[in-house]
């Protein structure tokens, strides 16, 4: 099942006796979990009903267990397992699975990984239909402005694409952090608005004129003088511009003007299919494509690599990472 459709059957009081939530992504297993705690028993019914136990703490057959109490004076008994990847032995849960309580729910938080689909305890969760099993995959670099926007269209939000993309090379694909920060806009800001990059500087502290977004922007049109500005910020405020994410930013913008280069059919529309971007950047991407070529796009590729092992200390001895970033940037545009 999707997050959408548990979430929707949540809503709807359709219960199953086991949700096992695994995969990388915590964002979306601590969103089914928290709803299933807060609304699926009353306060108090919590009292007597509610039992939330932790991996490291935990055998699991203390959770067999609790899982085997029937409810007082409710309907269901709720019982959450977090941090489920660090518990031992878990494969004996497969007893359980098998034949699972209706009037218990029993929530599994596997989390960071998923399990072993050879493992008995996989087979009998997928053979189950008592037991709801989701996988919770990170979202690629490049799907997450389109959550951005679907997340704040959900709340009542528009945002326009310059400020998408500040947002996600700022935050990365980290879920959690989106949307505590997007949280702090919807909070201030008025709904139906359209959210700018003045909203977010003003709000979140992410730079309109000094930021990656605007770095590679002054790249792509050979704009010397403001690529040195923005790295000289970079090199004031390293905690907030660490080199690490802006090389691997400029790594991710320069494949795809490689990308560019090879794409035939060069209409706006293909162009933002083909190299995974938004219509409204194809033009920064024909921009960069007439200011760097192919061969020159490979070399820098090939620089951006070489300075990412020298950021991490591989044959850098003393060199300060904003002094890097100055000399990578002069190799570029030079």
């Amino acid at each position: 099942m999707t997050f959408e459709q548990i979430l929707s059957d949540l809503k709807n009081k359709i219960y199953k006796p086991v949700y096992f939530l695994m995969g990388e992504e915590p964002f979306f297993i601590d969103k089914i979990t928290n709803y299933i705690q807060e609304n699926v028993l009353t306060e108090a019914e919590k009292a007597f009903n509610l039992s939330v136990v932790y991996g490291k703490d935990s055998d699991i057959k203390d959770v067999n267990n609790l899982a085997c109490r029937f409810p007082m004076m409710c309907n269901y008994h709720l019982v959450i397992l977090k941090e489920a990847q660090e518990i031992k032995n878990i494969d004996i849960l497969n007893y359980y699975i098998k034949k699972p309580l209706k009037s218990t729910i029993l929530v599994v938080n596997y989390k960071y990984k998923t399990l072993d689909k050879r493992k008995i305890l996989y087979k009998s969760i997928n053979k189950n239909e008592d037991v709801v099993i989701f996988e919770s995959k990170k979202l690629y670099d490049s799907q997450i402005p389109k959550w951005i926007e679907s997340f704040l269209q959900k709340k009542g939000y528009s945002i326009d694409p310059k400020s998408t993309m500040l947002l996600s090379e700022y935050l990365g694909n980290d879920l959690s952090k989106i949307v505590n920060e997007l949280e702090k806009l919807t909070i201030v800001l008025p709904k139906n608005t359209k959210i700018n990059a003045e909203h977010i500087e003003k709000n979140i502290g992410i730079s309109k004129d000094f930021n990656v977004f605007e770095l590679q922007k002054a790249i792509a049109s050979n704009d010397v003088l403001k690529a040195n500005r923005i790295i000289n910020y970079f090199a004031k405020n390293q905690k907030q511009h660490n080199i690490i994410p802006t090389i691997s930013a400029l790594f991710n913008f320069f494949t795809k003007i490689l990308q560019y280069h090879f794409v035939k059919d060069k209409s706006q529309r293909n162009v933002a299919v083909t190299i995974g971007v938004s219509p409204y950047f194809v033009k920064d991407y024909s921009l960069a494509a007439r200011n760097y070529n192919a061969k020159k796009t490979v070399h820098v590729i090939s620089l951006l690599r070489e300075y990412d092992m020298k950021s991490k200390g591989v044959d850098n001895v003393s060199a300060d990472p904003g002094e890097l970033l100055k000399e990578l940037i002069f190799k570029i545009m030079h």
